[in-house]
């Protein structure tokens, strides 16, 4: 069982915290991390992108020249590609992009991230996280106790004040404990994270 230690907000050592293998000691496994992220960024994409060919522009029904004896190239319309105002080769069309993966994969993937983060001690559990209002300099002077740039801030519950301290600060993404995927984990180089959200992340994934 991994052990790591907790932290308060002046990046002082409380106390340690046991973490149960079964989530935070998996064994990593990087294909499902990708088919993870891969399925969370295409299902983001709209889809919506759209050009016209070839034949969807308007005009071009006259050949512009004879075929031969001008000395220009053959061309059988102004519509085609190779003309300004023609169409688009292969243009995009509306497409559904989603990619779906199995609940197992989603849940493996999201352990074995966590996992990673705890293996290259950029886990860093905190005894709680509280900011007596919204400041962006106490979120900062918070992290920087911590030595942390670039990090997800995971916590039990909405924080207003932890969440709007943190708005404007554009490496930092907050959360709770249910609503942050692997991309999110991976992204950010530290997870730092309360321990009553630890707790509750080992219920929900027991």
């Amino acid at each position: 069982m991994a052990n790591v230690k907790v932290f308060n907000m002046e990046g002082k050592e409380v106390g340690s915290i046991d973490l149960k293998d079964s989530i935070f000691a998996v064994e990593v496994n990087e294909h499902v991390m990708h088919l993870a992220v891969l399925s969370q960024l295409a299902n983001k994409r709209q889809g919506t992108q759209s050009a016209k060919t070839r034949a969807e522009v308007s005009g071009g029904g006259r050949k512009p020249w004879r075929q031969k004896g001008t000395g220009h190239a053959r061309q059988g319309s102004t519509r085609s590609p190779q003309w300004d105002g023609g169409g688009v080769v292969f243009a995009p069309k509306p497409r559904e992009y989603k990619l779906n993966i199995n609940r197992k994969e989603k849940a493996l993937a999201f352990k074995s991230a966590l996992t990673v983060k705890v293996n290259e001690n950029k886990f860093i559990v905190l005894d709680e996280l509280k900011l007596n209002e919204i400041k962006t300099k106490a979120m900062v002077a918070v992290l920087k106790n911590l030595n942390v740039n670039k990090a997800l801030v995971v916590t039990e519950e909405k924080n207003e004040n932890v969440t709007l301290s943190a708005a404007n600060l554009p490496f930092v993404r907050t959360a709770t404990y249910n609503a942050f995927s692997t991309y999110d984990v991976l992204k950010y180089d530290t997870v730092v994270i309360t321990k009553s959200a630890v707790e509750k992340i080992e219920e929900v994934y027991a």
